[in-house]
C-alpha cells in the first residue's frame, strides 16, 4: 500500500498525518516547540527548530504506524503564513524568525503605502499592508538591523524552508507568496514595482513553484533525520489556509468554509481574482492552479468563549454545559449585543485598537444571555465576512464548517442563521495537513487534479438550516451589531492610551 504525508509546519507544532493513496486517515504525529517574545508585540521563533520538530514528527509518524519509509508516495508542507526566516548565502538563518502575529511593524506599514501607492499595492498583490505580512518585516530589518540585512541572500516562509531542508532547493511555494506583500497575484510573478520602490533586490527570492508541483527529493541529509527514502518526492504544498481549503473541498469557485477555532475564518474559492477595497479582507492564490481564494478573519472567535468562561469562574463547566444554558435564552439574548473584539479586529475593521463590548446589558441578563450573545457577536462577524465575499462575486449557497467552535449544535445554528447559509458538517476535518497530503498526491500521480483529490475524499455528511424564525431577528440584530462599531470607534481610540 502508498501513503502520503501531509506535513503542517503551525505556530507552536509540527503535524505529519498519514493518509493512504486512497485518501483514508492512518493517523497523525505531533511535535510542539516554543515561540518566544523578546519585547512587548514581538513575537520570533526559531527556525532550527521548526526543522528539527519535522523530521522528529515525520520519523514519529512512520514508526508509530509501522510504515516502511518506501512505501511513502510523496510529502506535501502546509505552513504558517507570513512569518519571515531570513537566510545568508550558506543558507544558514541570519537571526531568529519574525512570525504572523507579530506587530513590531506598525511604522513600516505607513512607509512602504507611502513609498509604493495604494494603487500600485491594490494592482500587483491585492491585499492592504498590515503588520502580519512579510513584507513589513523585510523592510523592518533593512531599517533596524542594518548588519544583518546585509547578510540577506535568501527570504523564506516556515514550510518552505522546512522543504529547503529536505531537498536542499529553495523554492517559495505560490498560495504562501501570495500572502508576503511581494508577488504579482495575478501573474505570478515577483513584484518589481514594490521592490523597486522600497530598493530591496528581487534576488532574495526564490523561484515561485506550484502546490502540488514536485520541488525537491529527499536528500541523504534528510533521510538520516526522518526516516524516509532518499529520493521522495516533495510538493511545493500551501499556506495553512490554503490547505485548509484543499482539506475541506473548498477547490471549486461557488464553495466555502468557516473555520471556528481560536480565531475565525470565513472563505470562499474564486476562479478569477477581485479586489475588494472596502473591508479587510485577503485574496491570495489557490492550491488550485490559477484559481484564487478570499477571505475573513475575526481575530477572537472560540476565544471569545474561552474568555467568557474563564471571567465567570467556569473553567471546570464543560462548552456543552454552557451552550445548554445559552439554548434556554431565545434568538438575539434579550436585547444584548457583543461585540467579538477582544484582540482588535481583522474583518472588516483592520482596526488594532477595537475592543470587546457587552451592548445593551441590564440587571435581568443571566449567564445564559451572557453565553449566547457572545456565539450571536461572533456569528454576526462571520456576516461581515459573508458580505465581502458576495461584494467579491462569491454566489454560494453554504459553507462548510471546520474547527473545535464547529461541534457545538447550537452555534452552527446560529451561524447558519444569522448568515443565511447552510453550514455543511463533511466526513474529515483534518485542516491543513490533508489539504497537505492531497497535494503530494497530485504531484506524484496518484490523482489528476486537486479538484479530483479533494472531491474523492472529502465528503458532506449532513447540513445545518438556517431557521426563519432565528433569521428575522438576525437581520434586524446584525444592523444593530453594525452600527455600534462606528459608534464606539472614537471611544475604543481614547481607551487605548489607558491599557
Amino acid at each position: 500500500m502508498k501513503y502520503l504525508i501531509g506535513l503542517d509546519v503551525g505556530t507552536s507544532a509540527v503535524k505529519a498525518l498519514l493518509v493512504t493513496g486512497e485518501g483514508a486517515i492512518v493517523g497523525s504525529f505531533t511535535v510542539e516547540y516554543p515561540f518566544f517574545s523578546p519585547q512587548p508585540g514581538w513575537i520570533e521563533q526559531n527556525p532550527e527548530d521548526m526543522w528539527r520538530a519535522s523530521a522528529e514528527a515525520v520519523r514519529g509518524v512512520l514508526d508509530k504506524y509501522s510504515v516502511s519509509p518506501e512505501d511513502v508516495a510523496g510529502l506535501g508542507l502546509s505552513g504558517q503564513m507570513h512569518s519571515s526566516v531570513f537566510l545568508d548565502e550558506k543558507y544558514e538563518v541570519i537571526r531568529p524568525a519574525i512570525l504572523w502575529n507579530d506587530v513590531r511593524t506598525t511604522a513600516q506599514c505607513r512607509s512602504i503605502e507611502a513609498a509604493v501607492g495604494m494603487e500600485v499595492l491594490q494592482e500587483e498583490v491585492c491585499n492592504p499592508v498590515l503588520e502580519g505580512f512579510t513584507l513589513p518585516k523585510v523592510v523592518w530589518l533593512k531599517e533596524n538591523e542594518p548588519e544583518n540585512y546585509a547578510k540577506l541572500s535568501w527570504l523564506v516562509l516556515p514550510k518552505d524552508y522546512v522543504r529547503f531542508r529536505l531537498t536542499g532547493n529553495v523554492a517559495m511555494e505560490v498560495s504562501d507568496a501570495a500572502g508576503m506583500l511581494m508577488m504579482n497575484v495575478r501573474q505570478r510573478v515577483w513584484s518589481r514595482p514594490i521592490l523597486d520602490s522600497l530598493d530591496i533586490s528581487p534576488d532574495i527570492l526564490p523561484p515561485i513553484v506550484g502546490s502540488s508541483e514536485v520541488a525537491g527529493t529527499i536528500t541523504a541529509e534528510a533521510a538520516e533525520a526522518t526516516g524516509l527514502t532518499p529520493g521522495t518526492p516533495v510538493v511545493g504544498g500551501g499556506a495553512d489556509n490554503a490547505c485548509g481549503a484543499v482539506g475541506s473541498g473548498v477547490v471549486v469557485a461557488g464553495r466555502g468554509m468557516v473555520s471556528l477555532g481560536t480565531s475565525g475564518v470565513v472563505l470562499a474559492h474564486l476562479a478569477k481574482p477581485k479586489v475588494v477595497t472596502e473591508g479587510t479582507v485577503h485574496m491570495f492564490n489557490s492550491c488550485v492552479p490559477g484559481e484564487f481564494y478570499m477571505m475573513g478573519v475575526t481575530l477572537s472567535a472560540g476565544l471569545s468563549l474561552s474568555w467568557l468562561r474563564s471571567r465567570l469562574g467556569l473553567e471546570d463547566v464543560s462548552y456543552d454545559v454552557m451552550t445548554k444554558a445559552a439554548e434556554s435564552v431565545p434568538p438575539g439574548s434579550r436585547g444584548l449585543v457583543f461585540l467579538p473584539y477582544l484582540t482588535g479586529e481583522r474583518t472588516p475593521h483592520g482596526d488594532g485598537n477595537a475592543r470587546g463590548s457587552f451592548v445593551g446589558l441590564s440587571a435581568t441578563h443571566e449567564q445564559g444571555d451572557l453565553i449566547r450573545a457572545v456565539m450571536e457577536g461572533v456569528a454576526f462577524g462571520f456576516c461581515d465576512s459573508v458580505e465581502l465575499l458576495r461584494s467579491a462575486g462569491w454566489n454560494g449557497t453554504s459553507l462548510r464548517a471546520l474547527g473545535g467552535g464547529a461541534r457545538s449544535p447550537l452555534w452552527k445554528k446560529i451561524i447558519a442563521s444569522a448568515t443565511g447559509l447552510t453550514l455543511d458538517e463533511i466526513n474529515i476535518d483534518e485542516g491543513p495537513a490533508l489539504g497537505a497530503a492531497i497535494l503530494a498526491g497530485v504531484g506524484t500521480g496518484i490523482y489528476g487534479s486537486v479538484r479530483e483529490a479533494s472531491d474523492a475524499i472529502i465528503k458532506v455528511e449532513r447540513s445545518v438550516e438556517p431557521d426563519e424564525e432565528w433569521r428575522k431577528v438576525y437581520t434586524e440584530l446584525y444592523q444593530v451589531y453594525k452600527d455600534l462599531y462606528p459608534a464606539l470607534k472614537p471611544s475604543f481610540d481614547r481607551l487605548v492610551r489607558f491599557n
